[in-house]
């Protein structure tokens, strides 16, 4: 089913021309202008390597006209060290070049990932929410990493292919400008077509590119720790691996059809290269029969020829490697226009040390402008109390947390904290000062202390061992064969869901924040890690503002005050004698969830 969503999906998609327009240009051209020096270094090694390239041709008119014929050892050896001389000459500049436009494309390659990895870091959660792994890899990487052939293939070449053109033409015309017509009649040849070619390889390379971002989707969900359980549990890997092949067997089919494409429009280019000298060989013996062109000559003149033919070949080719080029570009400039919801204003200033008072003041919100989740949420908690959020799956409890630092935008009403509306002070600021412990704990594939030290850089080895000592996890660590230098593995597989959830515990109290978040910390423990949980949390909760989703009633029990959510609204703010005593929804909910968790307790 997800295969032929795929295939549907590509072939019916309507595939566009990028229109080149002055504000792309310019947009292009701004990650150029940074290196413009050696982008000269780079033109001038262009011109001075095209000049020199005519000199051995010249010369070998010189050796059949001059040294040959008057037997002249001396000037021929002179003639053939020059020539010998300029090809060194040619090769040292060619290694200049090379080293200078890898160097420029390398740095603009470096800057757009840097601006491509820092624009995605804050975007909010709505994008995260919508796009694909996959693709976001693919214009990161592959993306990108193809504007190092459009320096290097595009610009170089077409600079370099113009300079070679006009010094080559200008020398065979004061060669013989008779023979130089006759030399430069099939050249248009060359041009005609190419719009065309243009426009088949630029729509395969789109479709290529995007092929490729489905196969890292593939890659990124099947071959991830939980995408490979599930494949597993489920014994799916045969059909995943026909999923694999058959994405992959689209994009190197596409691959060829674009590297094959306008393959009969080279060859007829190719065919007219040949026919070029020969054309020249019998004007030119014409020419020589009537005593006005030597043999030397007519050589020098099919070796230019052919030095022109070059940059015509590739000039004519410009166009399909321009579109392509564009067609990257685009792909990048699709990623960097998406709109960052969330972002300081001018004029914000830092949060700064605060007690923790948090008011929400009628605020709405929703994912996609359409439907409300959350409907007119008016709240005040103190600083230093904690608040149960309770309710069915889905009715709002985890939007409202997110909301808190920011992770998503209220469409209408405000959020304050200590009064202050946390849109006019820094995300940095902000965040600084909450902290999250979410239901699924998030630990990256390295030392346990360097997942902690993710809270606090700086934590010195005395402050993390008494933050895991907090956490109830300082006795476990030690029992490991390398202790705080143990390695998780992905996601922190090699530690069991308590183990990880005590990590991550530590890891907020060495953040010291003064807003806490739980986000059904212990839903899915069993007793004992629950056991070990609520006792980490003893620390971690002490005189801070904190909002706990619960599932367990001991929490419920714990707090200070219950907000009961549903449908996006507030139903039922009390304690839990309180609520209980109006039998509203809390007692519902009481009966059907939590009263359950008391006769499994004896």
């Amino acid at each position: 089913m997800r295969q032929g969503i795929g295939r549907l999906r590509f072939a019916n998609e309507k595939i566009e021309m990028p229109k080149v327009t002055k504000k792309m240009l310019a947009r292009i051209l701004s990650y150029f202008r940074p290196f413009w020096l050696r982008l000269l270094l780079v033109i001038g090694t262009i011109i001075l390597a095209s000049i020199l390239g005519l000199v051995p041709s010249i010369l070998i008119k010189n050796i059949l006209d001059k040294a040959l014929p008057q037997k002249d050892l001396k000037l021929l050896s002179l003639y053939i060290f020059i020539s010998i001389a300029i090809t060194i000459m040619l090769g040292l500049l060619q290694v200049a070049q090379s080293y200078l436009s890898v160097w420029i494309s390398k740095h603009i390659i470096l800057t757009m990932k840097n601006q491509m990895y820092a624009h995605l870091q804050n975007m909010s959660l709505t994008f995260y929410s919508v796009a694909k792994p996959g693709e976001i890899i693919t214009r990161i990487t592959s993306d990108i990493d193809g504007i190092e052939d459009i320096f290097n293939s595009t610009v170089v070449n077409a600079l370099s292919s113009v300079v070679v053109l006009l010094s080559t033409a200008t020398v065979l015309i004061m060669m013989n400008w008779k023979l130089a017509v006759v030399g430069m009649i099939i050249l248009p040849t060359f041009i005609i077509p190419t719009r065309k070619v243009g426009k088949m390889k630029w729509k395969i390379a789109t479709k290529s590119q995007k092929k490729r971002s489905d196969l890292n989707q593939i890659i990124q969900e099947t071959l991830s720790i939980s995408g490979a359980i599930l494949s597993k549990i489920f014994t799916k890997e045969k059909d995943e691996y026909e999923n694999f092949k058959q994405t992959n067997e689209e994009v190197v089919s596409l691959q060829i059809r674009e590297s094959v494409v306008g393959r009969w429009y080279r060859m007829t280019i190719t065919t007219f290269i040949a026919i070029g000298p020969m054309l020249i060989y019998f004007y030119g013996g014409y020419l020589y029969i009537k005593g006005e062109m030597s043999i030397g000559g007519i050589i020098a003149f099919v070796a230019l020829l052919v030095r022109l033919y070059s940059p015509v070949s590739q000039l004519s080719n410009i166009h399909i490697d321009v579109t392509r080029s564009l067609a990257l570009f685009q792909r990048i400039f699709e990623y960097f226009d998406q709109r960052q919801e969330i972002e300081d204003k001018q004029d914000v200033i830092s949060l700064g040390f605060i007690k923790g008072k948090v008011d929400f003041e009628h605020v709405y919100f929703s994912y996609n402008n359409m439907v409300q989740v959350l409907k007119d949420i008016s709240f005040s908690v103190n600083p230093g109390t904690m608040v149960a959020l309770v309710g069915s799956s889905g009715a709002g409890k985890t939007t409202i947390t997110n909301l808190i630092p920011r992770l998503y935008e209220v469409i209408k009403g405000s959020i304050k904290i200590d009064g202050r509306d946390i849109r006019d002070v820094t995300l940095e600021s902000l965040r600084q000062q909450i902290g999250i412990v979410m239901q699924e704990p998030y630990l990256f594939n390295d030392t346990i202390e360097e997942n902690l030290r993710y809270g606090k850089a700086n934590a010195t080895e005395e402050e993390i061992i008494e933050a895991c000592k907090a956490a109830y996890i300082h006795d476990f660590i030690m029992t490991l064969p390398d202790n705080y230098k143990t390695v998780v593995g992905n996601r922190g597989i090699k530690l069991s869901g308590g183990e990880k959830q005590r990590v991550s515990i530590a890891r907020v109290i060495l953040k010291n924040p003064r807003i806490i978040i739980l986000d059904e910390a212990t839903s899915s423990l069993d007793s004992v890690s629950e056991m070990y949980i609520q006792k980490a949390m003893v620390p971690l909760l002490k005189n801070r503002t904190s909002f706990v989703i619960a599932h367990r009633l001991s929490t419920v029990l714990a707090s200070e005050q219950i907000f009961v959510i549903e449908n996006g609204m507030v139903a039922e703010i009390g304690k839990h004698d309180e609520l209980i005593r109006k039998e509203g929804l809390y007692k519902q909910l009481y009966d059907t969830q939590f009263k359950s968790q008391i006769k499994s307790s004896y």
